[in-house]
């Protein structure tokens, strides 16, 4: 079967940079020294999930959140035929996956907003234990994530984690999308940008 274009550029800059930066805040989330690092990772954070969301609505065909969010009822039955059925091509985010993914971006959301509250001293330390709750659950979904993609390239017989770098994956050639949409990247850095220099400022 062929290698096609799944994830245009503005994806797959968009997760690893996402990923990069949620390290970062991560990491630094502890120290006074790093506190603007630590912010400016955050704000990171926030910009790309702003994008994301924007992409999920009006990206590429497997980018669109109708491509890929779908019920509990088809969640349970990709997740009991995971190793027992016969292998079906998943083009975009399989259903699991998808739930993992919007989970991501909501408590990106969420985690940067608390993280900002703190940040301008509001509220004392409510928000500041509501943020390192926020952040602890989404480490504790980034880590469930990793799982996922680690059983579904078993499962699936297809590197995901080379997928996210390549966008290719594999599929008929009438499932490809269109073109890598390299066009969106500097509204993506400038999105990232913007954030993060707002909620450091």
């Amino acid at each position: 079967m062929n290698r096609i274009l799944v994830w245009g550029w503005p994806v797959r800059i968009g997760h690893w940079l996402l990923a990069g930066a949620f390290v970062l805040a991560w990491l630094t989330g502890d120290s006074e020294t790093w506190r603007l690092v630590h912010v400016w990772a955050g704000g990171t954070v926030v910009g790309v999930v702003l994008f994301r969301l924007l992409w999920g609505l009006v990206g590429t065909r497997y980018a669109r959140f109708t491509s890929f969010v779908r019920g509990p009822g088809a969640v349970k039955a990709y997740l009991l035929g995971l190793f027992t059925q016969p292998r079906v091509e998943q083009h975009g985010h399989n259903p699991a996956g998808g739930w993992a993914i919007v989970a991501l971006l909501a408590l990106g959301l969420l985690t940067g907003l608390s993280g900002w509250l703190t940040y301008q001293e509001i509220s004392g330390e409510w928000f500041e234990e509501l943020h390192e709750t926020l952040a602890s659950t989404m480490l504790a979904v980034v880590l469930l994530h990793l799982v996922g993609v680690l059983t579904g390239s078993l499962a699936h017989g297809e590197n995901l984690v080379r997928a996210m770098f390549t966008g290719m994956k594999r599929g008929d050639a009438d499932a490809a999308i269109a073109g890598a949409r390299p066009l969106a990247i500097p509204l993506l850095l400038a999105c990232a940008a913007t954030c993060a220099w707002w909620l450091a400022r």
